[in-house]
């Protein structure tokens, strides 16, 4: 029996005038080819509403991925670089949990930061990032949206979206948008 993956795609962060907006698309997907749902929420708020995170990847390790992401919130006080390394360091000593087939992009009011399965912690540069099958598309949108306008972080990471969507087969318009 051949199994596939159910794969959540793509998640853009932008970060402009104090505000950070973390964008998701809804759609779901198995194998290359099957639409599962299209109204997902992979983006949601944690630590009493004051760290915002988005995933990407297989469905099960993403739910895992952040389930752990937020225990260590809670145990360090909120403290997101301080949740994101000691998360890190226990995915690279847990058998199970170093092959997780997941990314997440974390932000509260300073920093913005990429949490891979595979144990790595980035601060990305420019305040913009992008995970998931359309992310690159989304992320290219934004820095160039950046550069050469005067939206804000929420109105570009909504266009950004927007036309990752026109190109990405994995991504969608139907879009869940949080702001720290």
């Amino acid at each position: 029996m051949s199994t596939m993956e159910m794969h959540a795609t793509t998640i853009l962060a932008v970060k402009k005038d104090g505000k950070t907006v973390i964008a998701g698309d809804g759609q779901v997907t198995m194998g290359n080819s099957i639409v599962l749902k299209n109204n997902a929420v992979k983006v949601r708020r944690m630590y009493n509403d004051k760290v915002v995170v988005g995933f990407a990847g297989s469905v099960a390790d993403a739910f895992t991925l952040s389930s752990r992401f937020e225990e260590m919130l809670q145990k360090f006080s909120g403290n997101l670089l301080r949740s994101a390394v000691e998360l890190a360091q226990s995915w690279r000593g847990d058998k199970y949990l170093r092959n997780l087939e997941a990314m997440m992009i974390a932000a509260d009011h300073e920093k913005i930061l990429i949490i891979s399965g595979d144990g790595n912690v980035i601060e990305p540069e420019m305040g913009i990032c992008a995970i998931g099958s359309g992310g690159n598309y989304a992320l290219a949108a934004a820095k160039a949206l950046a550069r050469h306008t005067k939206m804000s972080a929420r109105e570009i990471a909504t266009e950004g979206m927007k036309i990752a969507n026109d190109v990405c087969v994995f991504t969608n318009n139907n879009l869940t948008i949080e702001e720290v």
